[in-house]
């Protein structure tokens, strides 16, 4: 077991904010739409059904997309955004990295609560105890606001998958090896 697993944080761990997550959440977003768009173009062709897009229209009803693409469409696109999701978010936040390509930009990364680097399985823990429920249609937005809260009300800046996942999102920081992303 490395050093930084036996030592509290440092007290000098600088914790990463709701505006820099957020920042970096979009960028995590828009990396993963690009995989995503591919999937779904090649998926529309192999289905038949590419012509639909372009009858889309803006502010189209949930229900008219769905008439137009087909349930199993939308399962399956919905099906590999999560699968994609996932991966990402657990290879990169448990590799050496310790942080998605969002978070990387930005100067944070996620460790446990000693400041250690995340196991796959915890990594994992961490996106299906949120990371998940933000892909569910309605719940999401309200997972959203309530975890947002709770980063802007928790003395260790975290959010609800976070706490559950005992992890913490710090800013990287110089001057400390135990609060860095070598250790």
């Amino acid at each position: 077991m490395s050093q930084s697993r036996l030592l509290p944080l440092s007290p000098r761990a600088r914790y990463a904010g709701f505006s820099l997550r957020l920042i970096a959440a979009t960028i995590d977003l828009l990396v993963l739409a690009i995989p995503l768009a591919v999937f779904v173009s090649f998926l529309s062709v192999a289905m038949g059904i590419s012509t639909a897009f372009v009858n889309l229209r803006p502010g189209e009803p949930p229900g008219e997309i769905l008439k137009a693409f087909g349930s199993i469409f939308v399962d399956v696109s919905l099906g590999f955004f999560v699968l994609m999701s996932w991966l990402y978010f657990a290879i990169l936040e448990s590799s050496g990295w310790r942080a998605t390509l969002g978070k990387r930009v930005l100067g944070l990364y996620v460790s446990d609560l000693f400041g250690g680097r995340l196991s796959f399985a915890r990594a994992t823990a961490r996106f299906f105890y949120g990371r998940l429920f933000a892909h569910i249609p309605l719940v999401g937005i309200y997972y959203f606001l309530i975890d947002g809260l709770c980063v802007l009300s928790t003395p260790r800046k975290q959010a609800i998958h976070d706490m559950l996942a005992g992890c913490i999102v710090l800013r990287e920081t110089a001057c400390d090896p135990l609060a860095g992303p070598g250790t």
